[in-house]
């Protein structure tokens, strides 16, 4: 996709830039929750398909000799003579992979300068924000977080885990910043589906732009292995708007080459291309029960966390 030349820059190495205080202030108090009946080997809060001997009642079955008798059920003995045990649903802990997109276009922002001359917002900036948010809130609930970043490969397969200190690894990961490479969503999103076995939510940070009929077909497959899919859909409101109108330079990001011309010749067919790309990435999301979610870099970060998982704790 073609970016305005002087808005394209590196991201700055701050290890702790990423964990936004309002953000994490703001999602602090939900719990991000399966919607989907989730595996994992910790006690948590979340169903699981397995029954044991846990905290929530699920049903009866019949006594068969070397089961506990301390699970035995004595009011329903007194009331039919015959021995039945109380079964109950394992409540186990939520897997959450987080899926960063770190292709070039990942560098882009239309925002305000810092005093160095540098973005104070990137689109990887805001997805990297999110993540370690999410990963914060995850770990808050003493569930497990995994961290994928990508490209046109896979660059970091971090393994979840529930334990605390588990947050700055993720944090120092992100911290490598956006590459310099195309984006390959789809075959990414197959291999992924491949490599995540344990059934998980799966949260995509990405801006997506590649094909939609092949990063759909790629999400599909993750679906299919029985994963909950959420998108976050992360765009610089330049992106969504194109509000250029003087004669600019615009440098191609991942391998495009720079162009010089007028924007108000390519501003309408722009705007409907763009229009076209977000109403087949939305539907297909929807057609798969994918959870869609469009983050515009602009918005501050806690209110479009806290207002989707709000929406998913009222859905639930």
């Amino acid at each position: 996709m073609l970016l305005p030349a002087f808005l394209v820059f590196p991201l700055m190495d701050d290890p702790h830039k990423y964990l936004e205080p309002l953000a994490l202030a703001k999602v602090g108090s939900l719990e991000l929750q399966a919607r989907l009946i989730v595996e994992g080997y910790l006690s948590g809060m979340h169903k699981s398909p397995y029954h044991g001997f846990s905290v929530e009642f699920a049903q009866h079955r019949e006594y068969v000799p070397g089961d506990d008798i301390k699970h035995v059920d004595w009011k329903v003995y007194g009331r039919t003579g015959r021995f039945y045990l109380k079964q109950y649903e394992e409540e186990t802990n939520l897997v959450c992979w987080l899926l960063v997109d770190v292709s070039e276009s990942m560098r882009y922002s239309s925002g305000p300068l810092g005093a160095d001359g540098t973005p104070l917002v990137t689109k990887y900036d805001y997805a990297s924000m999110a993540s370690a948010a999410l990963t914060y809130l995850t770990l808050e609930q003493q569930d497990s977080v995994g961290l994928v970043t990508f490209d046109n490969q896979v660059r970091d397969f971090l393994r979840p885990s529930s334990q605390p200190s588990h947050l700055k690894t993720v944090v120092q990961i992100l911290n490598r910043g956006a590459h310099r490479e195309k984006s390959g969503l789809g075959p990414i999103f197959h291999d992924l589906a491949e490599r995540i076995t344990r059934r998980a939510i799966v949260v995509v940070l990405s801006d997506l732009f590649d094909d939609p009929a092949s990063l759909l077909t790629g999400l599909l497959h993750l679906r299919h292995r029985r994963h909950e899919v959420v998108v976050f859909h992360v765009l610089d409101r330049a992106e969504l708007e194109f509000p250029f109108f003087e004669a600019t330079l615009f440098r191609g990001l991942e391998q495009y080459p720079e162009l010089l011309t007028d924007p108000r010749a390519l501003r309408q067919g722009y705007l409907d291309q763009m229009q076209a790309f977000l109403q087949e990435i939305q539907w297909g999301c929807r057609n798969q029960d994918i959870d869609y979610v469009q983050l515009c870099t602009d918005v501050p970060l806690g209110v479009a966390l806290s207002s989707y998982l709000a929406h998913r704790l009222a859905r639930k």
